[in-house]
């Protein structure tokens, strides 16, 4: 009997490309071929994939990027990696196609279109992105990471979560060691579009901290890479211990040893949190679309295992206080983390492998 082929399309952020691992990941174990389709940002993302993932990438483009040349050009990319995307489906059938957002996404839905194959959306938001709008009604259905999701009226949808790494899978429900007069892991993540004002307000804010507290603290801070050598020189000026990098290839590791996670409110990071079962301080990337962000975090902030501070109010004297909150309550950072779990979908890849298998089923 013939392997069945997923195709999956994801675009180029770790918000698409993370949960796109994790069903590759299960869907191999499956016994299933895998092909992903994504672009060259979204290659850099895939060292963590499968090494029997095979990998295209194909022509797209954004709009959100580039000159008046560069946004011409953008509708003549997008048709060529579809119909290209197209010519290589009908050699290579998929039995399934599901697309994660991003416009890298685009030619693969796009295709499965054109040959009426079967596909489906994974949206990771509690609003639709760009691209997942386009095609929601075009697809057998829309998988929600986060519940509610806004969606178009009479569009089929299931809540199945936010599907996780297997690196961050077998970390679930790792034992939390609460703040104490010992040294104590802030993990900081700022996501690739965002990080720049977590690099400006985190290291004062922890610079400000009672000494009492300043001095047990170990950084583990992602920045981008115009800001990687001010935030070092800031945290060694300051006397902390810190480790800055640009992308760190460990983040189960560091969550699952962290006391406090500072942190955007992407999809997969709050899904990573849950998981895990970690407290968090979380700020919202006001430039999110629909400020989904704010809509994602919700959750963990009513269960009681996250502070929001939306960016409006950001400044190193209130994340201060915040910071110093969750590290001198030890009790409370139990309750925190504790929240978390019972916050999160440990099973989501299991609900998604299960709508891929149905779908492929029924054809």
């Amino acid at each position: 009997m013939a392997q069945k082929l997923l195709m999956i399309a994801a675009g180029g952020t770790g918000g698409h490309m993370f949960p796109a691992q994790a069903l590759a990941e299960a869907m191999l174990r499956r016994g299933w071929r895998v092909k992903l389709s994504t672009d060259g940002r979204g290659a850099r993302y895939t060292g963590g994939f499968p090494h029997t993932t095979e990998i295209t990438e194909v022509s797209s483009a954004t709009f959100a990027r580039g000159g008046m040349l560069a946004k011409a050009l953008v509708v003549p990319k997008i048709a060529a990696g579809v119909l290209g995307t197209a010519w290589q489906m009908r050699r290579d059938r998929p039995d399934v196609v599901v697309g994660f957002g991003g416009y890298p996404s685009i030619p693969a839905l796009g295709a499965a279109t054109l040959l009426k194959l079967p596909r489906m959306i994974h949206e990771q938001n509690g609003v639709l992105g760009r691209v997942n709008q386009v095609f929601a009604k075009r697809v057998a259905g829309v998988a929600c990471g986060t519940w509610p999701t806004e969606l178009p009226a009479d569009v089929p949808a299931e809540h199945v979560g936010n599907p996780v790494r297997r690196a961050i899978a077998e970390r679930a429900g790792a034992a939390y060691i609460p703040p104490g007069d010992y040294p104590m892991s802030i993990l900081v993540l700022g996501g690739s579009q965002g990080a720049r004002i977590l690099s400006d307000a985190v290291p004062g804010a922890i610079a400000a901290l009672p000494e009492t507290l300043r001095h047990h603290i170990r950084v583990s801070h992602q920045a981008r890479e115009e800001d990687k050598a001010r935030v070092t020189a800031f945290y060694a000026e300051a006397g902390i211990v810190a480790d800055v990098k640009t992308f760190f290839n460990d983040v189960p590791a560091r969550m699952s040893e962290a006391q406090l996670v500072i942190s955007r409110a992407g999809a997969s990071t709050l899904a990573d949190l849950s998981v895990i079962g970690r407290p968090s301080i979380l700020i919202p990337f006001a430039a999110a679309a629909a400020d989904h962000q704010t809509a994602n975090a919700r959750g963990l902030v009513e269960a009681g295992a996250a502070i929001l501070i939306p960016e409006s109010r950001l400044d190193e004297a209130t994340l201060s206080t915040q910071i110093a909150t969750v590290l001198s309550h030890p009790d409370g950072a139990v309750q925190m983390a504790h929240a978390a779990l019972a916050a999160g979908i440990p099973d989501a890849t299991d609900r998604l492998v299960a709508l891929v298998e149905q779908l492929a089923e029924e054809g």
